[in-house]
């Protein structure tokens, strides 16, 4: 079974920075991505940014340019630099792992609030 574990919100000033950090733990298959999605109350989860096993990374234009994915060596941990943070970043930010074999294919981590202010 995988587990995802996040840490890193909090409650920052606008123009402020934050880094979340996400690990996989159990049996993650080598081919995956990792990502982070963001929500608010009443509103759809939103893709923020993703990045594959090969490195190739993809951002909603809404952050591009001021958030930054990056994933160690083993693969396993998946960080997300936010720079220039904006009142409307703020949001419960969940880490996402999608694997492409294995019986379940997708895995959710618990979230980690975070409340840029103005």
């Amino acid at each position: 079974q995988v587990q995802l574990v996040e840490s890193g919100g909090g409650l920052v000033q606008a123009g402020g920075s934050l880094r979340l950090s996400c690990a996989a733990s159990g049996r993650v298959f080598s081919i995956n991505v990792m990502g982070w999605y963001r929500q608010n109350p009443g509103k759809q989860r939103e893709l923020v940014a993703t990045m594959s096993n090969t490195g190739y990374a993809k951002y909603s234009e809404s952050v591009k340019g001021r958030f930054t994915i990056s994933r160690d060596n083993t693969g396993r941990t998946v960080y997300l630099q936010m720079n220039s943070l904006k009142p409307e970043d703020t949001a419960v930010y969940y880490c996402n792992l999608e694997l492409f074999s294995g019986s379940q294919r997708d895995f959710w981590g618990q979230g980690t609030q975070v409340t840029v202010s103005s």
